[in-house]
């Protein structure tokens, strides 16, 4: 990543101005499919929402963004809501994968509006048997093509080795909720 998209995306944080926590877009009316607990990784955490949500459910989180103001954001919501001791924040360029640190396995991997096919497998590999992905990326099926849009398929193509639990395209974004075979 350039200094130039680090320095677009802190202005695009420093923008915002919010205090939801929320469950990933995916999750939305499903949560029973997440498990009771134990560890969840974050991808392109953005101001921490889905984090601080994860946490306040019971998990641990590694979550990453390459914005140091997003992070800042993200860990002012995670002491709002009790949660800071329970989120580890990676300031960490997602275009060479992902930290060290961040080596799992993961009950649960959530990755929203970062599309990197070429770190896919990485996401996958993350998985603790058992383990959810819950990823939403913007998809060319019901708007215009573009590099940081899906093709059709595109994620089910790329976690063909999951069980996939849920799964949409449509209106410009593509979702899926698959699960790692526990065996």
């Amino acid at each position: 990543m350039t200094a130039e998209d680090r320095s677009r995306w802190d202005a695009r944080h420093a923008a915002v101005v919010d205090d939801v926590s929320m469950p990933p877009d995916e999750l939305r009316g499903r949560t029973e499919l997440l498990p009771a607990g134990g560890r969840a990784l974050d991808v392109a955490c953005g101001r921490g929402a889905v984090a601080v949500w994860l946490a306040g459910r019971g998990f641990t989180v590694d979550a990453v963004d390459v914005s140091p103001v997003a992070l800042a954001a993200a860990a002012a919501l995670a002491g709002r809501h009790r949660v800071a001791d329970r989120v580890r924040w990676w300031a960490h360029d997602l275009d060479l994968g992902l930290p060290a640190g961040c080596a799992g396995p993961y009950d649960v991997v959530v990755c929203q509006r970062f599309r990197d096919p070429a770190g896919y497998p990485r996401l996958a590999g993350r998985l603790a048997p058992g383990g959810l992905l819950v990823i939403t990326v913007l998809s060319e099926v019901g708007a215009g093509g573009g590099a940081w849009r899906a093709e059709p398929g595109e994620l089910r193509a790329a976690f063909g080795g999951l069980d996939v639990l849920a799964e949409r395209e449509g209106n410009g974004e593509a979702g899926l909720v698959a699960r790692r075979p526990a065996r």
